[in-house]
């Protein structure tokens, strides 16, 4: 089963049922809520199986709109909304029963050379080869949750951090993956970037985290900066600019070894604390 619910090839590959519509499998859970970042990574190849070869996404917007669940398939309906010379942009809605979970905006670019900067890290990380996977920590502490104690389709290698406001990590694909610049990467980071984003709205409130809080993701939008390899190590940073209104805003970034940014994201979640 660990295999089954590490490998995300099987999720991403859609089944084509008419123009411009697809069926995704959903990933093995141990609870039926879908796990947004698989929506996001399906949509996207739903996207990218109408766009001409030669373009690549550049920026997606997405909004979680209904809570899936794993016991139905996902349709994905794509609109062609414009096919321009430099730039194509699709819609993609996601629908079970009937009913719209999701909906994304995409667009893509023909490949070009430009300008090009960075403001670069504001501290020093450690290496992933200096930290332990999650999972082997999991395993060794006895902590069976649903989350850490399982087999992950990325490894991730959690950074200890001090400021409150802020978590980081290394993740890498398990998997053997398509060659670098493959739209696949982008599909399987995608996938990754919802992983531990809206938790780390949670880090300034610890003290009043528990089970009575009812907490799920409203928007999700990712900037690709630069093409990466998934297979690679890559440093996921998030931190937390503010919480109001019961929604918590939390944004990151993904750097390569090397400290160039790869691809940026931004999200909003509903973080609403139940009443006792």
């Amino acid at each position: 089963m660990e295999e089954l619910l590490s490998d995300l090839s099987r999720v991403l590959d859609l089944e084509p049922i008419e123009v411009n519509l697809y069926r995704g499998v959903n990933e093995y859970r141990e609870y039926k809520r879908l796990f947004g970042g698989q929506v996001l990574a399906q949509a996207l190849s739903a996207a990218y199986r109408t766009v001409e070869n030669q373009r690549i996404c550049h920026s997606l917007h997405g909004y979680f709109l209904r809570p899936g669940d794993t016991e139905h398939p996902v349709i994905y309906q794509v609109d062609r909304i414009r096919t321009g010379k430099s730039f194509t942009t699709r819609s993609v809605k996601a629908i079970q029963k009937g009913e719209a979970i999701f909906s994304m905006d995409a667009s893509f670019q023909s490949i070009e050379d430009g300008l090009s900067h960075q403001v670069d890290l504001d501290q020093v990380f450690p290496r992933a080869e200096e930290l332990e996977d999650d999972h082997e920590v999991a395993k060794r502490k006895g902590k069976a949750t649903h989350w850490s104690h399982r087999k992950r389709p990325f490894e991730v290698r959690t950074i200890k951090i001090t400021q409150g406001d802020r978590g980081a990590s290394w993740i890498r694909y398990r998997h053997e993956t398509k060659s670098k610049g493959n739209p696949q990467h982008q599909f399987l980071l995608s996938y990754a970037s919802d992983m531990g984003l809206i938790s780390t709205a949670m880090l300034p409130h610890k003290d009043t985290a528990s089970e009575n809080m009812h907490i799920a993701s409203l928007d999700h939008a990712i900037w690709f900066h630069r093409t990466f390899s998934v297979s690679d190590w890559i440093l996921f940073v998030r931190e937390t600019p503010a919480a109001a209104g019961a929604r918590g805003f939390t944004r990151g970034a993904f750097y390569s070894t090397e400290g160039e940014i790869l691809a940026s994201v931004m999200q909003e979640g509903l973080i609403r604390v139940r009443p006792q």
